[in-house]
């Protein structure tokens, strides 16, 4: 009976401990607190964060896996604009070479027309002969727009070359890199100097693939032929008509056998990255 006694107190003693806390826990704000408010709000808080913080980290790895499937979906449509807007601005640039060509191809047929010598059908280059020793192009003329072989071909820069072979719709255009006089296919090009009070002449025979410039030769050693000078076809040859510029006078020696004087020419038109070219139709020929 003494020990249930001594039960029956400690439990009312500890029923009232915890009436104490609870009532100093809804009491208003005080400066201090007492023990046993203490202990039962140390108590609540480490049981809280034993359980929240758990709960904490759970929440917060959910919270960071919705994050990085938003941040991959936004990279998603990022890459998307990217490539929209490399591939817009790509189909820009290239509309905007476009039309420059275009431009200057408008700017020398409206030149040739007030020239009035010859006519100058414009031609897209379609394929490019992939045997460099060849140095052909392909172009979308041929018969049945009037083109025939040995006919000139030039860009806004400068003679390219001469038509070769014709089709129905489409010719092969021979550069001027295949040029060659020992070939019974090739045909050397007789040319002058523009604008020059006492006229040079000469023969471009070949072109050199290592300095990349045209040969000329059978220069008059009393010639007045200078670096500098723009070289252009005088019509003399069996091909090319006269005036077509080629290139630029870049050094000057004398030839293997003394007799005459050669030249290195610096060719005006690109013979690499051709995109438009005009065949030169001459009256005669028309």
């Amino acid at each position: 009976m003494k020990l249930l006694g001594n039960k029956r107190l400690l439990i009312l003693l500890l029923g009232f401990i915890c009436f104490i806390a609870l009532m100093g826990l809804t009491l208003g704000k005080r400066e201090r607190m007492s023990w046993p408010e203490k202990f039962v709000t140390d108590t609540i808080s480490w049981t809280q964060g034993i359980i929240y913080k758990p709960a904490g980290y759970i929440a917060g790895f959910f919270e960071d896996i919705r994050q990085v499937r938003t941040i991959f979906e936004e990279n998603k449509v990022l890459k998307q604009t990217l490539t929209k807007y490399a591939r817009d601005t790509t189909k820009l640039n290239d509309l905007e070479q476009t039309n420059k060509r275009l431009q200057e191809a408008l700017n020398f047929t409206e030149r040739q027309k007030q020239a009035g010598n010859y006519t100058f059908r414009i031609a897209e280059v379609v394929a490019v002969n992939p045997d460099l020793l060849n140095n052909t192009v392909s172009i979308n003329l041929g018969e049945q727009d009037g083109v025939k072989p040995n006919m000139a071909v030039m860009s806004v820069d400068g003679l390219v070359g001469r038509v070769k072979k014709v089709s129905s719709f489409y010719s092969t255009v021979q550069t001027l890199k295949g040029i060659d006089d020992t070939a019974n296919e090739s045909k050397a090009i007789s040319v002058t100097v523009k604008n020059k009070e006492n006229e040079s002449f000469g023969v471009i025979v070949s072109y050199d693939p290592g300095e990349q410039l045209l040969v000329m030769t059978m220069i008059d050693p009393n010639d007045k032929l200078e670096v500098g000078d723009t070289v252009i076809t005088s019509g003399l040859g069996q091909v090319f008509p006269k005036g077509i510029e080629i290139g630029k006078v870049v050094s000057r020696k004398q030839g293997n056998f003394g007799i005459s004087h050669e030249a290195l020419i610096q060719p005006f038109a690109s013979f690499d990255h051709l995109r438009e070219v005009f065949v030169v139709i001459v009256p005669e020929q028309g």
